[in-house]
This record gives C-alpha cells, structure tokens and sequence, in this order.
C-alpha cells in the first residue's frame, strides 16, 4: 500500500514538472510564440494609442490626472466599458452604478472568453488561464482565436505585452495634452472618441436593418430620456443601464438571430463520413 502511494504521488510530480516545463518561456517554442504575438499585436497597438489619445483627453475633462488615466486603462482596456465607467465617474454615481455600468458595456466579452476556452489545452494550467483572460478584447481576442490548434499562451502574452501598455500610455499621454494644451484644442481633440464610436457601430448598422433600427431608437430613448419627468432625475449612468436593458432584450426578443446554415463543402463532408 505505502509503494502503490509512493509510486502514485511520484507519477503526479513527475506530470507536474512536465506541464510546468510545457508552459516554460525556457523552451524554444514557448519563445518563438511569445515573439510572433508581439509582432502581431504591432498593428493593434498602433490603433490602440491614437483611440486611447482621445479617451485620455475625456479622462481628463472628468477630473483624472495622469497617473489615475494610466491605472484606469492598464486595469480596464475596454473602449467602450472604459469610456462608459469614466462618464459614470465624472457623474459622481454610486459604485454600483460603476460596476453596472462597465458589466454591460463588457458583456461580450465573457462570450469571447467562453469561445476561447475551446482553445485551450485541457492540462493548461489554471494561472496561465486567468492571465489569457485578463487582456480578452475585440482585436486580441481576433488573433488569438485565429491560431492554428491550441492557443499557445506565450503568444497572447507577447501580444498583451505590446497592445496593453500602447493603450495605457496612450490615456496617460492623453490626459497630460488635455492638461497644457488650450481649452479650445482639447475640445476639438475630445471629439475624436466619438469617431471612434462611430467606426464601430456604423458597418454593423449598414450590413443590417435590424442593428439600424436599434441604434436609431437607442440615441432617440437616450434624448427622451434625458427630458421624460422621471428619467431625467436618474443619473447618467442609472438611465443607461435601464435603456441597455430594454432595448438589448427586446431586440433580441423580437428579432433574434437564426442559426447559420453550415457551408455546403461541410455538409457534404459530414454526409460523406457518415456514409463510410
């Protein structure tokens, strides 16, 4: 009994050593991954400064210095969530509000996390889980589920290592323009946030009918709401969680997505192997 004990914990160590030695920044694969993200994430991290110039310049406007702008973005790099939680700041609005707030603003992302789950080996560890999940966005998220295989972490860490502080830097520098520059240039330069809002909803909204519309009525219940008797009252951020909710959930109640045909080549590949 003790040697079959024995001789199990020793099997255990020695798996132990071989996953950890599997996810070594020692080993000549783990490296060439870390490296092939950072040169990746280049392009990423470009966009990520010139969009986080403007966020930083809104940083700014609502009373964050420098170094608050830097800490915002390196612990939160989500545009839009970050941009959300930073108007709910300036608004003075309860933690709740915060916390509410930047959840829905970020809630795709927690898809994307469950999508990329399917990427990972079974014997990752636990840790290298949770920091492939910390830096989960749009664009990164793009060149990490494109990976051929299992995603190897390495590669997402050089992508982070690049995109991350791109985008906190950009807020910090930012915030330190919307500090020495004039009045009138920071205005001018805030505006170019929205543009980047603009980007985003604008390709959506012409490949379908149905994103239109919601945008449409989404800036108009934003307006009513700001004048209606009882929602004016509400703080900014109070009246944008309640108009997410009901213009989230009755889209997708009544124009819900319907599933994707699956391309012909595949049907006739699994007709073909059900066949042999």
């Amino acid at each position: 009994m003790p040697g079959g004990f024995l001789f199990t914990f020793f099997r255990l160590k020695c798996k132990i050593a071989d996953m950890n030695m599997n996810y070594s920044i020692k080993t000549e694969e783990n490296r060439k991954a870390f490296l092939l993200g950072m040169r990746h994430a280049i392009p990423i991290g470009t966009g990520y400064f010139a969009v986080s110039f403007g966020l930083g310049i809104t940083a700014h406007n609502a009373g964050m210095n420098a170094l608050q702008s830097f800490l915002v973005s390196f612990l939160c790099n989500a545009s839009a969530g970050e941009y959300a939680g930073i108007r709910v700041i300036a608004g003075l609005s309860p933690y709740i509000e915060v916390v509410l707030v930047t959840l829905i603003a970020n809630a795709r992302y927690l898809l994307m996390s469950l999508s990329l789950s399917q990427k990972m080996d079974p014997d990752m560890p636990f840790f290298h889980r949770l920091l492939v999940a910390y830096d989960i966005t749009d664009e990164l998220f793009g060149i990490n589920i494109a990976r051929p295989g299992y995603l190897n972490p390495w590669y997402a860490y050089g992508a982070y290592l690049v995109a991350l502080p791109s985008w906190a830097f950009g807020t910090m520098f930012g915030a330190i323009a919307g500090e020495i520059l004039p009045a009138s240039l920071v205005s001018a330069l805030s505006v170019a946030l929205y543009g980047m809002f603009i980007a985003i909803i604008v390709p959506p909204s012409k490949a379908d009918k149905v994103v239109f519309g919601l945008v449409a009525i989404s800036f108009a219940a934003s307006w009513a709401a700001s004048k209606a008797p009882l929602l004016s009252g509400l703080s900014e951020g109070s009246r944008t969680i309640i108009l997410t909710l009901i213009i989230a959930s009755a889209g997708a109640f009544f124009f819900p997505k319907q599933p994707q045909e699956p391309p012909q080549h595949k049907l006739e590949a699994k007709k073909e192997a059900a066949d042999a």
